[in-house]
């Protein structure tokens, strides 16, 4: 099985690929800045200038800068390559934190209470009814930033003059008291496989690593860890960071990441982060090429259903020690049923299988 890793050739990235080297047959490395997308009658994917090679498994992965391209990479290639880890509206959705709250309202997932509104007057209305402090957000950003932190309402009315200037919507968001912790869950399919509560450093409200946090290891409960799983699943993402705040009414979410770094988790984790990621790639592949084989061949019955004169089929026989395990799709199209009896005649290179 072939597989590539498309990023903008962060180390996780690399982490990544080096391990899946284990399982795949090769992996290829390709840089995010090379790739073009072309539209039109003669759409495809292209990167250094030639048409991108066929995958088994595409991993997907970079900057919000470059969501847009993201989303239409994977967009082009799904239905042609049998697995990716990301769906395409993921690169969308999480990328702007507005739609990321949004898919997390719709699949019922705690969070945080959120405003949104449309002009900076509006927001400062608005500010007269919450509780403070708040957390006041831009759309965009990862790693803490675009992230501010308002005590009062002169202080969030001083900040949303300040982000007029941008012209961007601003989300304003209550204030969950964690003495300046959070949690980063990194979901792989169904299942956390690390976690770690993070702290702010001193004289700092954001926990995240490259905000200046520290981390230790974290064995989360059981329903922290299924909000995790939800909000990657919301989210279209099958390998993704989950923010999470300990509320005293239970775990909230408040972000995610689909392109997560893997250092800072891995120096408190005993497993190899890179190696499960790899692992659970190529069991997806592997589940998803015999999907792909499977529905081949019910097509292939379909056709000879249709014409029953067609009835010779190549293919590779599998044996079992001295006996032969007949395709699926033979044994459908034969309608061959265990409690009948059939005579079978065999010379060299062929076999007869007749029902009495």
């Amino acid at each position: 099985m072939k597989a590539a890793v498309i990023s903008l050739g962060s180390q996780s990235s690399v982490l990544v690929a080096e391990a899946m080297k284990n399982y795949f047959s090769s992996v290829d490395m390709l840089e995010l800045k090379q790739i073009e997308v072309t539209l039109g009658k003669e759409a495809g994917v292209w990167y250094a200038g030639q048409p991108l090679s066929s995958y088994d498994c595409v991993y997907v992965k970079g900057s919000f800068r470059y969501a847009q391209l993201l989303g239409s990479l994977v967009t082009l290639l799904e239905g042609k390559v049998p697995y990716m880890p990301l769906k395409a509206s993921a690169f969308t959705i999480v990328h702007h934190k507005l739609l990321t709250h949004l898919a997390l309202q719709q699949h019922h997932i705690p969070m945080p209470r959120t405003y949104v509104s449309s002009t900076i007057d509006a927001a400062k209305e608005l500010l007269k009814k919450v509780n403070y402090p708040v957390v006041m957000k831009f759309p965009e950003g990862t790693q803490g930033k675009g992230v501010m932190f308002a005590e009062s309402p002169s202080s969030a009315s001083a900040l949303l003059d300040a982000m007029g200037v941008l012209k961007q919507p601003v989300l304003v968001q209550e204030y969950v008291e964690t003495e300046g912790t959070d949690i980063r869950a990194l979901v792989v399919g169904d299942k956390v496989i690390a976690a770690m509560r993070r702290k702010a450093k001193p004289g700092e409200q954001r926990a995240n690593i490259h905000a200046g946090g520290t981390g230790i290891a974290v064995q989360l409960e059981q329903k922290t860890a299924k909000i995790a799983v939800a909000a990657a699943q919301a989210l279209g993402a099958e390998v993704c960071g989950v923010d999470i705040l300990e509320s005293p009414l239970g775990p909230v979410v408040i972000e995610a990441n689909i392109s997560p770094g893997l250092q800072g988790l891995q120096k408190v984790s005993s497993l190899s982060l890179a190696d499960e990621i790899a692992k659970f790639f190529y069991a997806k592949t592997e589940e998803a090429l015999k999907k792909k084989n499977k529905n081949v061949a019910q097509e292939v019955l379909q056709d000879l259903g249709k014409d029953m004169l067609i009835q010779e089929i190549v293919a590779q026989l599998q044996f079992r020690g001295e006996r032969v395990l007949l395709p699926e799709f033979v044994t459908q199209l034969a309608k061959l049923q265990e409690q009948k009896e059939y005579i079978i005649r065999a010379q060299k290179g062929k076999v007869e299988i007749r029902e009495m």
